[in-house]
């Protein structure tokens, strides 16, 4: 009989490996961006955090003008990805009303914020490091 050689994985490895296994994370994130553009999601930018994080590999950032709004586009994102069969890690809280929601999809984590909370929180100044993304005008064309 053979012995199992058990190779230690990162905790982020693991979940990223068992929840998405054929996924590529940049066309998760520019998929995710599409979505929040189709619910009116304004100055959508995706850092690629690769290089300078551990924690996760892109950040798709929105500004909504309500909590309504973010309420919104973080509905449409989850019911696009359910038929991907894909949940954030946490659910966000139903009509959150605190002008920021977090979408943590393991590789992909999505902030979307009121435009207060947006400049408030600065996330672009603070991963300044990471390289933007370029968001292509339609899906077929981030394929190239």
């Amino acid at each position: 009989m053979q012995e199992k050689i058990n190779i230690p994985l990162t905790k982020k490895t693991q979940i990223s490996k068992a929840r998405y296994p054929t996924t590529d994370d940049k066309e998760l994130a520019i998929r995710i961006a599409h979505c929040a553009q189709e619910k009116k999601g304004e100055k959508i930018v995706i850092l690629d955090l690769r290089k300078i994080g551990g924690f996760c590999d892109f950040f798709v950032i929105v500004s909504a003008n309500s909590t309504r709004q973010i309420n919104a586009i973080a509905e449409a994102i989850q019911e696009k990805l359910i038929t991907e069969h894909r949940k954030p890690l946490v659910p966000p809280q139903p009509n959150d009303e605190s002008g920021w929601v977090v979408l943590d999809y393991a590789s992909v984590v999505v902030h979307i914020f009121t435009k207060q909370m947006r400049q408030f929180y600065a996330l672009e100044h603070l991963w300044s490091d990471a390289r933007r993304i370029r968001i292509p005008k339609s899906l077929s064309s981030s394929k190239s």
